[in-house]
Order: C-alpha cells, then sequence, then structure tokens
C-alpha cells in the first residue's frame, strides 16, 4: 500500500498508542479542539491492555481521525496469532498474548475489516518540512525507536532512507524527541494508553505546529477519569498488573523491552 500525503498543515494533534483507553481518547479530542488544531490524527495500536477496544474504534471512526495501522490492527485484520508487539522476554509476551486475545474476541469483524483498509503511513508537511508518520519506524511497525538508544547517525540515515524531513512514531509508550538540525529529527509521540512510568496517571499525546518557520514539539499531559477505567478493566477480568499501572502510573509490564536508562526511571 503506497503512503497516503495528507497535505500541509500548520498544527495538529498526533495520539499515540491507545490501547482501548476510550475515556482519555475522548478528553484528549477536546483537549486538541480547544487548541484549534487544524487535525488529529492516529497512530496505531487503538486495542490492547485496556477494556472495551471496540469503543476506541467506535470514537475514532465517528469522528474520522485519519489513523494508521498498528501492529494490533495489523494483527486483528490478518487473523495473526499474536499482536507481533516485539517483546523478546516471556512475562512480557505471556501478558501480551493475554492483551491480545482479549482485544481480538471483544473486537467486532467490522472494525476488523476496516484496519485492513488503513495505511501503515502517512505523510503531510508542516512549516514545509516533510512529516513521515508511523507506528514504530518508518522499516519495521514494532520497531522500538528509544530516547536513549537512537544516536543521531541513525536518525539521519532514516530520514535518508525515507525521504522524510521528521519521523513521527508511537509503540515504546514514551514520549521524546530529539532533533538532528532545523525541522530534522524523530518524535515520539507517547501513548494515550497508559501512563509514561513516570509514577503519575495522566497520559500524553502530542502537538507539532509551524513556529518561527520551523516545526515546534509541544507534549500534552491528559488527565482522565483512570480510576473508572480501573474498575472497568477489573470488571473484565483483566490481569491486575495492568489496573495497578494505570492506577499508579508504574509499569509493572513490558519492562525488559526498555533500555537501562528509561528503566531505571521507573519503580521497578
Amino acid at each position: 500500500m503506497q503512503d497516503v500525503n495528507l497535505g500541509p498543515f500548520r498544527r495538529i494533534a498526533l495520539f499515540g498508542g491507545i490501547y482501548s483507553n476510550y475515556l482519555s481518547l475522548e478528553r484528549a479530542i477536546a483537549l486538541a479542539k480547544a487548541k484549534n488544531v487544524d487535525a488529529m490524527i492516529a497512530l496505531g495500536d487503538f486495542g490492547a491492555f485496556g477494556p472495551h477496544p471496540d469503543r476506541t474504534v467506535e470514537i475514532l471512526r465517528a469522528s474520522g481521525i485519519p489513523t494508521i495501522q498498528g501492529n494490533y490492527e495489523e494483527s486483528l485484520a490478518t487473523g495473526a496469532e499474536n499482536c507481533h508487539c516485539g517483546y523478546t522476554d516471556p512475562r512480557d509476551n505471556a501478558f501480551a498474548q493475554i492483551s491480545y486475545d482479549y482485544t481480538r474476541e471483544k473486537t467486532a469483524a467490522a472494525h476488523k475489516a476496516w484496519m485492513a483498509t488503513l495505511p501503515p503511513q502517512l505523510r503531510l508537511t508542516i512549516a514545509g518540512k516533510r512529516l513521515l508518520l508511523c507506528h514504530g519506524s518508518p522499516r519495521k511497525i514494532n520497531e522500538f525507536l528509544w530516547e536513549t538508544t537512537t544516536p543521531r547517525p541513525f536518525i539521519e540515515k532514516l530520514l535518508s532512507d525515507h525521504a522524510a524531513d521528521l519521523i513521527v512514531c508511537t509503540h515504546t509508550g514514551l514520549q521524546w524527541q530529539r532533533f538532528t538540525g532545523p525541522g530534522r529529527g524523530v518524535v515520539n509521540v507517547g501513548a494515550l494508553g497508559r501512563p509514561a512510568n513516570d509514577g503519575k496517571p495522566n497520559v500524553w499525546f502530542a502537538i507539532l505546529e509551524e513556529r518561527a518557520g520551523d516545526v515546534a514539539v509541544d507534549f500534552v499531559p491528559v488527565d482522565y477519569d483512570h480510576a473508572r477505567l480501573a474498575r472497568e478493566m477489573r470488571s473484565e477480568g483483566l490481569p491486575g498488573e495492568f489496573v495497578e499501572t494505570i492506577e499508579t502510573g508504574w509499569w509493572t509490564t513490558c519492562l525488559e523491552i526498555l533500555p537501562a536508562k528509561e528503566r531505571a526511571r521507573g519503580r521497578f
């Protein structure tokens, strides 16, 4: 499938992994509208982790927000047996399988068919800079790009190989940015689905805008009714470890994928 070019924008809101957190998605949409963005775009992984995965898809489809495939959408659309999340640790994969099996069972067939129509990447421009929006990286849908292990020469190679000035991604669940020059670099927009392993229950999205002739990035905190989400997760029988993360802001799973410096910032 060819990349879709959405054209030029002045200010856009970008939503990373939503992970079935329909409550934070609703709040993020309201915040983005209040900030007068030109567009909102979702970068994949609409299900997983949280309860009632159809609710996030219904919100996205009803709002007409442009979306791309994450590894979850790719897997659900193709009937894969697992989420292809990219984990290597047995414990992480065990929790990922619980999450995927639940999401696969609870996602309507019509939504899975819609997921099959989504592009893997989108392109647009801000301040004349070429933005490539992807889920993990332009190379692989489930590649993890981390702040502390993504060096400048590698960023420049990605930009050169994929004809972009700025790569915008998610997948890791942690927001960060690194510019190698004016309007050139990588932005990870974070995730709406779960906290950023910082001991706070809020989640994050990013706003990219033209500012002084360049592209500027603001990370926006999203406070939502996380206690309600935790109650719904418990009632759906989801793992207590998932619920603990929503309540405390500390990751209890997906820890082995973290580079040493990122893991040292967390509790576990």
